[in-house]
C-alpha cells in the first residue's frame, strides 16, 4: 500500500484529490496538508511515500517543500525517500525545471480529471515496483524508469514488435515458476509460434532462462522464467 500526502491550500481541491487516491487500489492518504509547514510536519509524522505537492501554497512555494523534504532525509540516514508529484496551475517553464531539479517525479498541470491522476499513480507504483525488484539495471531498465526512451524505440530484432513484447514480459513475470511456450500462448492470446519466438529472444538476451522438464517420451519441454 502506498502512502500519500496531499498538499494543496484549496480546502477543496485538497478534498477532491484525496478522493481520486482514495479510489484507487493500493493508495491510501494518510494526511492532508494546507501550507509548507504543514506539510513538513506530516511528513515528518506520517512518513508517506508519495506526497502530492502544489507549487503555491500561503507560506512558501511546493518546490522549497520539497527541497526541506530532501534535507530531512539527508539529515536522517533512517528515513525512506519520500516520491514527489506536482499538481498544481503553474505552467511556467522555468518552475518545472526546478520541480525536476529538486527531485519530482513528475508534473501534472491543473485541471485535470481523476483518469489523468490515476494514470500518473500506477505509473509511479509501477517505477516502485520495478526498482523494488531491480538488484542490477540494465540501460532499458534505466530508460524504463527514467522515461528516456519512448514506446517501441527498444531495438528489437526483424519481426519482433514492442507492443507483443511487453505483453509476453507481463505473462512472463505474472507466472513466477515458469511457463511453456504454449502455456504463454494461451495466456496472451497468441500463437504458440509467436509466443516462441519471444521467448527465446528474452532467453538470448538474458532475461529469461531455460529449463528442460522431462516427460515419458518424445522431446523435453521448454520452460521459461523470467529472471529480467
Amino acid at each position: 500500500m502506498t502512502k500519500v500526502l496531499v498538499v494543496d491550500d484549496d480546502f477543496m481541491v485538497a478534498k477532491l484529490h484525496s478522493r481520486y487516491v482514495s479510489a484507487l487500489d493500493g493508495f491510501t492518504v494518510v494526511g492532508v496538508a494546507h501550507s509548507g509547514a504543514e506539510a513538513l510536519r506530516a511528513a515528518e509524522r506520517l512518513r508517506p511515500d508519495l506526497v502530492l505537492l502544489d507549487i503555491y501554497l500561503p507560506d512558501m512555494d511546493g518546490i522549497a517543500v520539497l527541497r526541506g523534504l530532501r534535507a530531512a532525509e539527508e539529515r536522517d540516514g533512517s528515513r525512506v525517500s519520500v516520491d514527489a508529484l506536482f499538481i498544481t496551475a503553474a505552467r511556467d517553464a522555468g518552475v518545472i525545471r526546478a520541480a525536476l531539479r529538486a527531485g519530482a517525479l513528475h508534473y501534472l498541470i491543473k485541471p485535470f480529471n481523476q483518469g489523468a491522476l490515476q494514470e500518473q499513480l500506477r505509473h509511479i507504483a509501477s517505477l516502485r515496483t520495478r526498482l523494488a525488484g531491480l538488484g542490477e539495471a540494465r540501460q532499458e531498465d534505466v530508460d524504463h524508469i527514467f522515461g528516456t526512451r519512448p514506446p517501441g524505440s527498444r531495438a528489437l530484432p526483424k519481426g519482433l514488435a514492442a507492443h507483443t513484447a511487453d505483453l509476453v514480459e507481463g505473462v512472463l513475470r505474472r507466472h513466477k515458476d515458469g511457463l511453456s511456450a504454449t502455456e504463454c500462448a494461451d495466456a496472451g492470446a497468441l500463437s504458440r509460434v509467436s509466443a516462441r519466438r519471444y521467448l527465446e529472444y528474452f532467453a538470448e538476451t538474458g532475461r529469461a532462462e531455460i529449463s528442460l522438464r522431462y516427460g515419458g517420451t518424445g522431446r523435453p519441454e521448454r520452460r521459461y522464467r523470467w529472471i529480467g
